[in-house]
């Protein structure tokens, strides 16, 4: 029986390979089964959602507090471990529900809540204070230890884990290093000191790691004005007295304080007054001590005592090494706010106590970066599986995501990769054991002494990152971005920096977090500010600033012979490729940060032993996917599609491989889109296309306009080899484009409208189209396409209960899945509401700006106007005009003429030859004239005593399309 199942499967294989289509269903159909046997660790299972309310510690004021939160409770019955899930900075127990519903489906109960002062929770923003959030926190454990449905380990003592992201991954930690009850924690992107984390370089000679060590360290480091700005900020103004409020009862005013001070006149006691008025209601949901300490370092640029005795006590580094509960620790490499290193103390600080701890760095962060909150949930989730039902952890292993991994200095394709190792480099291996020593590499630096300016007023400053945009502002610090600012980056300005380069790379190596290098610096102040990066540059000069980072360095009394420091680079992971060379850059000055105001010059050079020291660690790629996936039958079944792939899919490849030669044009390879001679005829005689002609370049948004019946959907058909032209070419990036052309996976497209399986979730369709391009799931880039869509936790709603303007979003997110280097969408903004339609443009505008490309086909000429750098223009299946909007715009013959007392200015116009259909609005004319009778105008105008302040096509794209096509029905 064994035998004649093998024979049939060998039999279909061959019946495969001898009809591409059999086996294009058969790979399908193989993949479809694997996922469903592969699709998750734990059976999702179902729940029940109750409101909890919880009496918080009361306020400095004594006024009572409410906390609101969530609980979710598996049904079925039995006891369960708990997870209390805390939020980030400004979000509430709504903001942490898709993982709450996560942890649920798995088995857990989970409590979220709203912190104080957030969502609709009481009271004022202590951030993490242990008098405050923290007692709240224990608060929240007695209540899942009073639940009949949460495992207990001894009365009063639930089986529970604390989980939180940067707020509330410093409250996990608090929470963890101050009460024993706790049993395992994950807290990501989250801080160590948050003295250090704002004032960088603060702890220069260690950081606190006990109670009593909260005592200010003079001579802090750089001031991180715009997060610090963005953190505290958030909740500046937005009203007292609690968070967002109940239902029915908004914010109220904080009282205004009175005080009045003798000797004061009655104008300087108002001003006192007012002033003090506007700092009570500035300060909004943070505490008044808080608040004053920060408004005050902002104000000087430099640390108060009070600020500094206020971060220290909301520090995890008091009580680190204390935690006694195995920890997970997840930190973002795109994070300028709580850097790799804020992760890395927490960890060496727990270690140090014995507690088993595993460390992931993810290629996501504050910054952005490379979206993988499914991957973070799912180590979470196993996580909490090994810890909570009784196993011991997987081990101390560090996993780190490479951003742009490549495996060869020829490697065009770089994509995000994970990689691993058994051990966490610098902790023991197992407790008592000594810590594994961290590998380096040493490579000599090359640059004579340089000097840096710092201008007055620090301006202009390099621009390296802005809080919270690092994706964008990465194209500022590249040689894109050199280009789009003419030929200057701007996280490195001209005669700002002190730059020294290695020598070409011979060997590729992976940087895996902060290098050394020591110079010797002079200053004409006392003190020295500067800010060190690491870049890479490639052999045509192309540079790249990894995850836009800086490293700021503060030295006080500086001899005036100068001083040797060694500086710490920035914690970076980057594959460096053979020919690649490393560049150390130092700035005197940065955007984000408090700099001197001062001018002043630093001379810079080379010192110690000349070199730079990297940290490289021993990585092996990792297969995605957890160790509780994949069931020997799934593998069986993927490692047959694969067989199909191999035997039919080679000979495929050949054949596609030389078509692709004969069919390629170098001398097109940059060009998005060619299109020449285009035709496409039915066989009942019907043209719908005909001698199309035109070309889109890189970095464009070109509109495709035209009537119904122009021929616009039939030339996107043909663009993306769903039908086949009658004649001429289409060339995408050089290669003609045929049914299934190889160069079509470099395109994302929208043609014909949406087309989804209706009985799955928005996200469950956009995982399976992925799954069915074959490529890495990494490579989707999942977080930014559902970003564009906006559809919020809707993404996990089956689609059949979508309205249409849903699904039109969905299918654009389907579109940009991967970050296409040639988007095409047909009619985008259909069923689009009006601000939709304002943030799709948006989105399509900053797209083309990485130098990535976009077609669109719309019918909506104002929108194209605003959205499009370039437009074509069709009629009856013909080309009938083509250039950038700015110019077709400029041929419109209505313009709007603003001119005072607009009825005499209507008999002067009507007398002036080309000046016709004279209409008088209330603020001047409308008139139909070309570019020469306009200038005429002015001059008649003006010569009457006139005065004429605006003259401006009116309605622009819209007329002149309608003059183009002839009034056809559009």
């Amino acid at each position: 029986m064994c035998e004649a199942g093998r024979v049939k499967l060998g039999a279909g294989l061959g019946a495969a390979v001898r009809r591409p289509r059999l086996l294009v269903a058969l790979v399908v159909l193989l993949i479809v089964l694997g996922f469903l046997l592969t699709r998750g660790g734990a059976p999702a299972g179902t729940f029940s959602v109750e409101s909890v309310r919880v009496a918080g510690v009361r306020e400095v004021d004594k006024q009572p507090v409410t906390l609101e939160g969530t609980i979710y409770l598996p049904t079925g019955g039995g006891k369960h471990p708990a997870v209390l899930l805390a939020h980030g900075y400004g979000g509430s127990m709504d903001s942490v529900a898709p993982q709450a519903r996560y942890l649920a489906e798995r088995g857990y109960v989970v409590l979220a809540y709203s912190a104080r002062g957030f969502g609709f929770s009481d009271g004022k923003v202590h951030l993490d204070s242990p008098d405050y959030e923290v007692k709240d926190g224990q608060r929240m454990l007695d209540v899942l230890a009073q639940r009949p449905e949460v495992q207990l380990d001894a009365p009063g003592d639930p089986h529970v884990a604390v989980v939180g992201a940067s707020y509330g991954g410093a409250l996990a930690l608090l929470l963890g290093g101050t009460d024993r009850r706790v049993d395992a924690l994950v807290p990501s992107i989250t801080w160590n000191d948050l003295r250090q984390a704002l004032f960088p370089q603060f702890a220069t000679t260690g950081r606190p790691t006990t109670a009593a060590q909260v005592t200010p360290v003079a001579g802090a480091g750089p001031f991180k004005k715009q997060w610090a700005a963005i953190f505290f900020g958030s909740t500046l103004g937005s009203g007292a007295g609690g968070g967002s409020g109940r239902a029915g009862a908004g914010p109220q005013a904080s009282p205004t304080p009175t005080t009045r001070t003798p000797g004061l006149s009655r104008d300087e006691q108002a001003r006192q007054q007012l002033s003090l008025q506007a700092l009570s209601n500035a300060c909004g949901n943070l505490s008044g001590d808080l608040c004053l300490a920060y408004l005050q370092t902002a104000e000087s640029g430099r640390p108060t005592a009070d600020l500094l005795k206020l971060l220290a006590a909301s520090s995890p580094a008091r009580v680190t090494a204390r935690i006694t509960a195995p920890t997970l620790l997840i930190q973002g490499e795109a994070d300028s706010l709580f850097p790799l290193s804020e992760a890395d103390a927490n960890a060496r600080e727990i270690a140090a106590n014995g507690t088993p701890v595993s460390l992931v760095w993810t290629g996501d962060g504050h910054d952005g970066g490379t979206s993988e909150t499914d991957r973070e949930w799912q180590l979470t989730a196993d996580f909490l599986d090994r810890v909570l039902h009784g196993k011991p952890p997987a081990g101390d292993r560090f996993r780190v995501t490479v951003p742009d991994g490549v495996v060869s200095s020829v490697d065009s394709n770089p994509a995000p990769q994970h990689r691993s190792t058994a051990v966490v480099p610098g902790l023991p291996a197992q407790p008592g054991q000594p810590a594994q020593s961290l590998r380096t590499a040493s490579l000599p630096l090359s640059g004579r002494e340089q000097l840096a300016i710092s201008p007055p007023g620090a301006t202009p400053s390099a621009l390296t990152s802005l809080p919270g945009l690092g994706a964008l502002t990465g194209l500022l610090g590249s040689s894109a971005g050199a280009s789009a600012t003419g030929g200057t980056s701007l996280s490195a300005l001209p005669g700002q920096t002190a730059t020294f380069d290695t020598a070409p790379l011979t060997r590729a190596l992976t940087v895996t977090g902060s290098g050394r290098v020591t110079v010797k610096i002079t200053s004409t102040a006392t003190d020295v500010e500067l800010f060190a990066s690491l870049v890479d540059v490639a052999p045509n000069g192309s540079t790249t600033l990894p995850e836009q980072l800086v490293a700021p360095v503060r030295l006080s009394n500086v001899p005036g012979a100068g001083r040797e420091v060694t500086i710490a680079l920035p914690g970076v992971v980057h594959d460096v490729p053979v020919g690649h060379r490393l560049r150390v850059v130092l700035s005197a000055t940065d955007q984000a940060y408090a700099v001197p105001l001062d001018t002043r010059a630093y001379r810079i050079s080379l010192a110690g032993t000349g070199g730079l020291t990297l940290p490289t660690v021993p990585l092996a790629v990792e297969a995605d996917g957890s160790s509780s996936r994949g069931p020997w039958i799934a593998a069986l079944l993927l490692a047959a599609a694969l067989a199909a792939v191999l035997v039919g899919g080679l000979a495929l490849r050949r054949r596609a491989a030389l078509r692709d030669r004969r069919t390629g044009d170098d001398g097109l390879a940059e060009v998005p889109i060619a299109i020449e001679g285009l035709g496409k005829a039915y066989g009942d005689g019907f043209r719908a296309v005909s001698d199309l002609t035109f070309r889109v370049e890189a970095g464009q948004v070109l509109g495709l306009l035209g009537p119904n019946g122009a021929g616009k959907t039939t030339t996107l058909r043909m663009l993306m080899g769903l039908i086949t032209p009658t004649e001429g070419d289409i060339r995408v990036f050089g290669h003609l484009v045929r049914p299934g052309a190889p160069v079509l996976s470099r395109v994302g497209s929208f043609v014909e409208g949406p087309g989804f399986l209706p009985h799955l979730s928005g996200l469950r369709n956009l995982e399976l189209f992925w799954r069915a391009t074959g490529r890495p799931a990494d490579d989707a880039r999942f977080g930014a396409a559902l970003e564009v869509a906006g559809l919020g936790d809707d993404v996990h709603r089956k689609v059949r209960t979508y309205s249409q303007g849903m699904r039109q979003r969905l299918a654009i997110a389907q579109a940009m899945l991967g970050l296409p280097e040639l988007l095409v969408l047909d009619e985008p903004t259909n069923g689009l509401d009006p601000p939709q339609i304002r943030e799709m443009r948006e989105v399509l505008q900053r797209y083309a700006a990485t130098g990535r490309t976009v077609l669109v086909s719309s019918h909506l000429l104002a929108e194209v106007e605003q959205t499009c750098s370039h437009v074509v223009v069709m009629a009856r299946g013909r080309l009938v005009a083509q250039g950038p909007v700015a110019e077709m715009v400029g041929e419109a013959h209505v313009v709007v003429v603003d001119v005072d007392e607009p009825f005499d200015a209507g008999e002067v116009a009507g007398t002036v030859e080309g000046v016709g259909d004279v209409r008088v609005t209330d603020t001047g004319l409308v008139v139909s004239a070309a570019a020469p009778a306009r200038a005429a105008l002015v001059e008649a105008l003006v010569g009457a005593g006139h005065h004429v302040s605006r003259v401006a096509p009116q309605r622009g794209l819209e007329e002149t399309f309608l003059t183009l096509v002839g009034g056809e029905d559009a």
